[in-house]
């Protein structure tokens, strides 16, 4: 059994790693915005038997995401598996026309966010030369698409981290894993288009898209190949996608 801290928790492919984990028999930290989101999938997955312990905090505040962090029970602090799984898209306008605002968000929760969580837990893994890190970058972070941008800036600098991370750590049994979904159905149209849910259905739109659980499928296995098994990065493309900007809609 493995303590597994998973952001972002409340919805999409943290939701689904909280409940693809706790189907492998581990414990859970989860991390998210939403006070009565954390409480009712903590109520769901202890009533199935996981031992849950949730977080109230935004990854971009800093001073939070410390003090919780810093003040886990003792029978909480050793934590195996961490999942950067926080972040979002705001936005689909040229450069030249995008929104200071979005652009912070998205830069604070990416990037900063995930730098945060990793400062606060690997010292941690190091000390016990265990750990693994998952990092949730994304296609776009490969290449560029289209009034893509920022975000697609921020999953670039998230692939940059990771590989980083894994060079940093390799004298270490910790493991650093980045996984690069596709077109995933979840909140993450619907938050990039600021709440116009006719918009961000057209995303799905003649296309079978992945799930969040597609993703966690990939997240677990990956915890859990043998420990001289490192699974560097993944790309999860839906069957029909064949890159971050091509899509064969039918």
């Amino acid at each position: 059994m493995k303590t597994v801290l998973i952001t972002g928790a409340t919805s999409g492919i943290g939701l689904g790693c909280a409940r693809k984990f706790a189907a492998n028999g581990d414990r859970l930290i989860l991390t998210g915005r939403n006070a009565q989101r954390l409480e009712d999938i903590r109520k769901e997955l202890t009533s199935k038997g996981t031992e849950v312990l949730t977080l109230l905090f935004d990854v971009r505040d800093r001073e939070a995401a410390t003090k919780c962090i810093e003040n886990l029970p003792a029978e909480w602090k050793d934590i195996d598996v961490l999942v950067n799984n926080a972040g979002l898209a705001l936005g689909l306008e040229p450069e030249y026309e995008g929104s200071y605002e979005d652009w912070d968000t998205m830069v604070d929760t990416n990037i900063k966010g995930l730098l945060t969580m990793t400062r606060l837990v690997v010292p941690g893994m190091v000390k016990r030369d265990r750990g693994h890190i998952i990092n949730v970058g994304s296609v776009a972070g490969d290449a560029a698409y289209a009034n893509g941008n920022v975000y697609c800036a921020t999953k670039a600098a998230v692939k940059a981290i990771t590989d980083g991370l894994r060079l940093d750590v390799a004298g270490t049994a910790i493991r650093v894993t980045n996984l690069k979904p596709g077109l995933v159905e979840t909140n993450f149209s619907n938050t990039r288009f600021h709440g116009d849910t006719e918009r961000a259905a057209n995303v799905y739109k003649g296309i079978k898209p992945l799930t969040g659980d597609d993703i966690a499928d990939v997240a677990v296995y990956a915890a859990n190949a043998p420990e001289h098994v490192q699974v560097a990065e993944v790309l999860i493309l839906a069957t029909h996608q064949g890159s971050g900007s091509v899509i064969v809609r039918k």
